[in-house]
């Protein structure tokens, strides 16, 4: 298992690490298997989409903060829940098939570490079942 260090800049961030998954896959040696990511965390989520367009993240956030207003009378005391009603409809993992040492993406996929109550240094898991 690899794990990955993230800081976030912003309350609200989609950060492609894609690369970084990449390279983890690298360091774990499987040419065929499955990709496990995991974000080990309440106000975070993991993501597959359009990586070539960035306007499409724009588009999620803003989708999100509608679907998931701030202004609400919320219960929870740290005043994040926004964020964990984010991250609980994003999830906090995705798997994906690896075929010849690389990940099986579509042309226009990227994974993203989505970030809901930054800024924040950030970890994510990486675990590759397969073989050599």
């Amino acid at each position: 298992m690899e794990a990955i260090h993230i800081h976030s800049s912003y309350q609200t961030e989609f950060i492609d690490i894609t690369n970084r998954i990449d390279e983890a896959l690298r360091k774990l040696k499987v040419t065929d298997g499955i990709c496990y990511i995991y974000v080990p965390h309440t106000t975070a989520g993991v993501t597959i989409n359009e990586s070539a367009d960035p306007s499409v993240r724009k588009d999620i956030a803003m989708a999100l903060d509608r679907m998931v207003p701030s202004d609400q009378p919320y219960s929870h005391g740290e005043g994040n829940s926004p964020a964990h009603i984010k991250a609980a409809l994003v999830g906090s993992s995705v798997s994906i098939f690896v075929e010849s040492g690389r990940l099986v993406l579509g042309n226009w996929q990227g994974i993203y570490f989505c970030e809901f109550d930054g800024p924040r240094n950030r970890r994510v898991y990486v675990k590759v079942i397969g073989q050599p």
